[in-house]
């Protein structure tokens, strides 16, 4: 049975249409309702979370358990990239980064500063004893993060420790992920550059430990990030942000 008449430009009811309109109205506003009210606790109780794919593996994820019992009914969504230029094509709550500068489209909240240093497992360390020395880590395999982000590089600390200029025969493995690059070093597959509040639980597990005792601090930053608000703050963002804060110390 046709329920519409369609001509040029209208669309009006049959008479079957309008007694079967009349039969499920009421029905069809009860189903848009329920669904919008879906829809708006959904818009409330989800919080997008991006970040690199170093800090989502490192320090968000193994905290997670912990904001999820806090807040059982906040639907946490990560999304993982691979350079702060990617933010702008995203659709997002808070994003995580490490950077010199935030971006100045942003709001931005500083979170913590770093400090890099050289980690290994204890069975590479215990294959070669000589590199307790920072100019004997020249010898060893370095795990290079190849990327176009302001990380610290292998020549960035062998400067600061007072090397000025790296051998072009070190023996490199270059990687263009950062939990890879701790995956090679629990590997005992070389040396690789550690930040400090990224590897911290597994310095104290002793899965990974200090050649040497040099470290550099960085002067870039990690920062959380915002798009200004022009409409009220979701309850869900406004919960994550407290206990972003509230874990790493800021309040």
């Amino acid at each position: 049975r046709a329920l519409f008449i369609r001509e040029k430009r209208s669309l009006s009811l049959t008479q079957t249409g309008a007694e079967y309109y009349d039969s499920v109205q009421q029905s069809l506003l009860l189903i848009s309702s329920a669904t919008g009210d879906i829809l708006q606790w959904q818009g409330d109780q989800q919080v997008t979370v991006i970040t690199t794919n170093a800090m989502a593996s490192f320090w968000l994820l193994p905290r997670f358990n912990e904001f999820q019992e806090l807040h059982p009914e906040i639907d946490l969504r990560i999304l993982a990239v691979d350079s702060i230029r990617d933010v702008r094509n995203s659709e997002f709550d808070i994003a995580l980064f490490y950077c010199r500068t935030p971006p100045q489209n942003l709001e931005a909240t500083s979170l913590f500063s770093e400090t890099v240093f050289p980690v290994c497992s204890p069975t590479y360390l215990d294959k070669h004893p000589d590199f307790r020395q920072p100019e004997n880590l020249l010898k060893g395999t370095l795990l290079s993060l190849e990327i176009n982000e302001e990380w610290v590089t292998w020549q960035d600390w062998f400067k600061e420790s007072g090397i000025k200029h790296m051998p072009d025969n070190c023996r490199r493995l270059n990687i263009n992920n950062y939990p890879l690059v701790i995956q090679a070093a629990l590997n005992g597959q070389g040396l690789a550059l550690a930040w400090d509040n990224l590897v911290d639980d597994y310095l104290a597990s002793g899965l990974l430990v200090k050649p040497v005792d040099e470290s550099m601090a960085t002067t870039s930053q990690f920062y959380m990030l915002q798009k200004p608000q022009t409409i009220r703050p979701k309850k869900g963002v406004e919960c994550f942000r407290e206990w972003l804060l509230t874990t790493i110390g800021k309040q």
